[in-house]
């Protein structure tokens, strides 16, 4: 059976942080979908509104997210993507939050890239004392233990409860960060490898055509 991903989606979402990592996972073979997680709580409509993006480009979203069809059970990779008002609403968003446990817990792979992970990792002593400068991402986190992360550099002195890296791409085991729009293709790459193995990596990178010696 062909791996699966659910990648989050909000209005004020970094387009190409969603929509590199939605199509080089594709490309892999990877079963992918996206979810959107509104601002305020229902009632919704059957189907979920077009996402405005942070660069204002219009992306229609799959579903709703709920707490009942997008566990860990139901897909391989959950992946949080940036931008500042989505990664706000994100990390406001209950269901998220759970998520984010539960797919690690459930020894599944779990993605965040610059805004994203900072709704959902930042330590209970951090969140007390600090005003996140992308999207004001202080309150209501998963409260994740300290381990190996990157970020967009602006918010590198609200982790200081973290390892960090200024890598492009950081794994620590099942949870994989990266740091912004110009490194969604490592980001992408490194959850296809996970996902589908560096086979699988290489057959996708070669047809992209990336200028000769691109590090990743």
């Amino acid at each position: 059976m062909a791996p699966s991903a659910l990648i989050l989606i909000a209005d004020g979402t970094e387009e190409m942080e969603f929509t590199i990592t939605f199509d080089t996972l594709v490309r892999a073979g990877v079963v992918t979908k996206s979810a959107f997680v509104p601002e305020n709580e229902g009632p919704y409509a059957d189907s979920p509104p077009f996402a405005k993006g942070s660069r204002g480009i219009n992306i229609l979203p799959d579903f709703y997210l709920d707490n009942k069809h997008f566990g860990p059970d139901k897909f391989d990779l959950l992946v949080i993507p940036g931008g500042a008002k989505g990664a706000n609403t994100m990390s406001k968003n209950q269901i998220v939050k759970k998520l984010v446990r539960d797919y690690l817990n459930a020894n599944k792979v779990v993605g965040m890239i610059c805004a994203g992970k900072l709704g959902t990792v930042i330590p209970l002593d951090i969140r007390l004392t600090h005003t996140l400068e992308i999207g004001s991402l202080a309150a209501l986190t998963s409260d994740l233990p300290r381990q190996p992360l990157t970020s967009h550099p602006s918010v590198k002195a609200q982790l200081e409860g973290f390892d960090y890296s200024e890598d492009s791409v950081v794994i620590s085991g099942n949870l994989i960060t990266s740091r912004g729009p110009g490194t969604a293709f490592p980001f992408a790459f490194a959850l296809v490898e996970r996902l589908c193995g560096a086979d699988k990596r290489a057959e996708v990178f070669k047809p992209m055509v990336f200028p000769a010696g691109t590090p990743f």
